[in-house]
């Protein structure tokens, strides 16, 4: 089905509640298949849903209504069509709780954005089942409001758990009815076939590991699971609206733990909440619970750190799929900052009970996914980052880890080779003697010439559209002097041509790394 269709389909449904759409705005996609819309009429805003899951979509709708009759702070839903594809809802507009996370970072400068560098003090050790508590986040501490907001998250969540778990019909729940040992075992399959395996550098025994996830998975599926488990409660999800929080997407909602979504929001790792502010919130959550049950007669305390790594491991798996597999820059974006988080808890909470599994997670520090301050700003800024590489064709194309599919790729050996001369063998693309023989060949300037004038078109284009990604790479023999050469003057001729942009230079066999236009 075609954009148009949906539209006409969600104009027919907002007259059958008798409002008339003045417009029909598509609402950008995130992870998902579905396609979301706003309607505005005189009256109001609504938000139009298309998604041909039709099982899924009965989920969302089953739930959203017994949620909303409890007066739990769901949508609400207003029509469907008649094949159970289009919907309309509630609009809570577009601030949520993550949002006010991004201000948070943003007021605190990030200042210390280093995704492997090792927690210093006591804390960097001990083991899982009494270890003290890690300081993964980079913050010295979040703002008031914010863990207010928070707050006011876990209250409604255990609201969400315990009064909606009564009645609800787990028949509808998509893909499963429940989270149980079956589902543990998939999670931690998607994170080694979706994340692992693309990694060949990790090594570890598939049997072994087989095995580890078996008895993982037996542990952790004897929590208590008489609850209602949102799946997907991170701070994206989360709607701030007059300040009142509002629930999304939780139609992959079913029975399952306690623990699983309380780490789903504290854990999410582009949140980088300071450990201090989590375990905060963790005793906050537990005063809330304490209203309806004891967090000691579920085991809240033994299966949390269990629940932490599952979580982790589930979203590097999606990451991997959504980002290294589909292509989805956000996903790509948000790996380094998940390795940062498993590998600072599992320093101080390792796995030494499953050995295998242990030794595959402590391989992880050593992928190359870079995360700085600067790329951090960069992102946050929504401003275009131009990124331009040195590299030897003998050693393969640099990877994009935009998510974009690259950009432009030069081959540099069709022009006349320092390497072959002996007294530049030492040297490299940057140094002057380098330059001076390279400026005075003429086909390196009509080479210039042309590739200015094409990077040059697309960053003109690019920063018109609001693009955020370009990527220029340029190859030779053995990356040392003519590809440097061109990517060391294409980032200096961008820097003085488009101060406003953001630009990252990688020498990648030089391993030598410049950023500018913060």
């Amino acid at each position: 089905m075609q954009t148009p269709d949906i539209q006409n389909i969600l104009a027919e449904l907002t007259r059958s509640i008798g409002e008339t759409p003045k417009d029909i705005l598509p609402i950008a996609e995130s992870g998902s298949a579905r396609k979301y819309f706003r309607i505005i009429t005189d009256s109001k805003s609504l938000i139009g849903t298309y998604s041909n899951n039709v099982e899924e979509n009965e989920a969302f709708l089953a739930f959203s209504k017994h949620f909303h009759e409890l007066g739990l702070n769901v949508p609400e839903v207003f029509a469907v069509n008649e094949e159970r594809t289009c919907y309309l809802q509630s609009d809570f507009g577009d601030d949520n709780l993550f949002a006010h996370v991004q201000k948070a970072l943003m007021a605190n400068n990030v200042s210390a954005l280093r995704p492997f560098e090792r927690p210093q003090g006591p804390q960097a050790q001990g083991p899982l089942d009494n270890g003290p508590s890690t300081g993964s986040g980079t913050l010295a501490s979040y703002s008031e409001n914010v863990i207010n907001l928070y707050k006011k998250a876990l209250s409604h969540l255990v609201k969400l758990q315990v009064l909606g778990h009564q009645g609800l019909d787990y028949s509808k729940a998509y893909p499963t009815e429940r989270f149980d040992r079956q589902a543990i075992i998939d999670d931690l399959n998607y994170f080694k076939y979706y994340f692992v395996k693309p990694h060949e550098e990790i090594d570890f025994n598939e049997t072994r590991l087989g095995k580890d996830f078996e008895a993982f998975a037996d542990f952790v599926s004897q929590a208590p699971c008489d609850f209602f488990m949102y799946r997907d409660f991170q701070s994206r999800n989360i709607m701030v609206k007059d300040g009142e929080l509002y629930f999304i997407d939780f139609q992959g909602g079913r029975k399952g733990p306690l623990n699983y979504d309380v780490v789903s929001l504290l854990y999410q790792v582009k949140a980088q909440i300071p450990q201090a502010t989590r375990d905060e919130l963790v005793e906050y959550y537990k005063a809330e619970l304490s209203q309806y049950m004891s967090p000691e007669a579920v085991k809240f305390d033994t299966y949390q750190p269990y629940f932490v790594y599952l979580r982790l491991m589930q979203v590097l798996g999606a990451y991997g799929f959504r980002g290294l597999i589909q292509k989805k820059s956000h996903f790509i974006e948000s790996i380094p900052y998940a390795l940062k988080e498993l590998k600072t808890w599992n320093e101080a909470h390792p796995l030494n009970k499953y050995p295998e599994l242990q030794h595959v997670l402590s391989q992880l520090s050593t992928l190359n996914y870079p995360l700085t301050l600067n790329s951090q700003l960069s992102t946050l800024n929504s401003r275009l980052t131009v990124t331009i590489n040195s590299f030897s064709f003998k050693k393969g194309y640099p990877n994009d880890f935009s998510g974009n599919g690259g950009g432009f790729v030069f081959d540099c050996r069709a022009l006349p080779n320092p390497g072959r001369e002996p007294e530049f063998k030492t040297k490299t693309g940057r140094d002057w003697e380098v330059i001076d023989y390279l400026m005075a060949k003429p086909p390196v300037h009509v080479f210039l010439d042309h590739v200015k004038g094409i990077v040059g078109q697309s960053v003109d284009n690019y920063r018109e559209r609001h693009f955020s990604n370009l990527m220029v790479s340029f190859g030779c023999t053995g990356g040392q002097h003519r590809s440097v050469f061109f990517a060391q003057t294409i980032y200096e001729w961008l820097k003085t041509t488009y101060p406003d942009i953001h630009l990252k230079l990688n020498h990648i066999e030089r391993k030598i790394t410049e950023e500018t236009g913060l």
